[in-house]
């Protein structure tokens, strides 16, 4: 059973405030200040990314969002269809620090119903058919 999260508080002089998420046409919370950073994100991905992108997934049998802004999270990749979040980890993600930012990140998404996958960067440019076949395995038998 997933774990639903409330909004984060505000801790302030006049108590506890809900933070106010927009929703989007895809019926997930996402903070609009997040919006100038995905884009730059979109025009400066890294090799990886633009492998996994023009390689596959702008194609993909599903519509699938770039540097989507979820909840406080810009992810990688979002399919809504299947409510799938793809991420691409660089080295950033290989420290203890970053291990449990990547937990607790999964966690908070998995909340929302969607699934987390993540690949490395060697994953995706020395073993892209492999990720492929990862991501297309996903897909269910009878999709939404």
């Amino acid at each position: 059973m997933p774990i639903i999260y409330s909004p984060p508080l505000i801790r302030g002089v006049g108590g506890d405030q809900l933070l106010n998420l927009k929703d989007s046409d895809f019926y997930l919370p996402y903070n609009p200040a997040l919006i100038p950073k995905a884009k730059e994100l979109r025009k400066n991905m890294t090799s990886a990314e633009k492998k996994l992108w023009y390689g596959y997934l702008r194609t993909f049998k599903f519509t699938v969002l770039r540097q989507r802004p979820i909840d406080y999270f810009i992810v990688d990749f979002y399919c809504p269809t299947l409510k799938l979040v793809i991420e691409v980890d660089g080295e950033s993600h290989y420290t203890k620090e970053g291990k449990d930012y990547d937990f607790q990140r999964s966690q908070r998404l998995e909340g929302y119903g969607i699934e987390v996958i993540r690949f490395t960067n060697q994953q995706i440019l020395g073993n892209f058919e492999r990720v492929c076949g990862e991501i297309q395995w996903l897909i269910p038998p009878t999709p939404p």
